[in-house]
């Protein structure tokens, strides 16, 4: 939680040795903000750290996973699959830079994908393809 910087609307990604800024829209700012909020008042005396549950994020290293059913029900209340969320927050970032670099080391993906999300952002720019 402490990785939010909601004054200059990003978070810190760390991935590996690395940390990563990802700024945040008007709409994601804003919904981060409220969210920390309402944990600040439902769990002020919570030892998680995490921004996000995800299954690794949400326990104590000693308790069990949560399952993957009871995480996708979260999404099914809201019409939408997890990867769709992570699908288009990759997007987003990629409409902000023309860098497929930028968004293989925060997302951890290959630079073929990230080519492919840039050409669809910016058709308009001739980037080479990768095979």
């Amino acid at each position: 939680m402490g990785d939010a910087d909601l004054t200059h609307r990003t978070l810190a990604v760390h991935r590996g040795e690395h940390t990563y800024s990802v700024y945040l829209d008007e709409l994601s700012a804003h919904l981060v903000a409220d969210w920390l909020r309402e944990c600040r008042h439902r769990w002020p005396q919570t030892s998680n750290p995490h921004l996000l549950v995800t299954s690794q994020t949400y326990r104590h290293p000693a308790s069990p996973q949560i399952s993957y059913c009871a995480l996708r029900a979260a999404f099914d209340q809201i019409g939408l699959l997890p990867r769709e969320v992570w699908a288009d927050r990759i997007l987003y970032e990629a409409q902000h830079t023309a860098d497929p670099v930028h968004l293989t080391r925060p997302f951890g993906i290959s630079p073929a994908i990230a080519v492919k999300y840039v050409h669809t952002a910016h058709p308009d720019k001739g980037l080479p393809r990768i095979r």
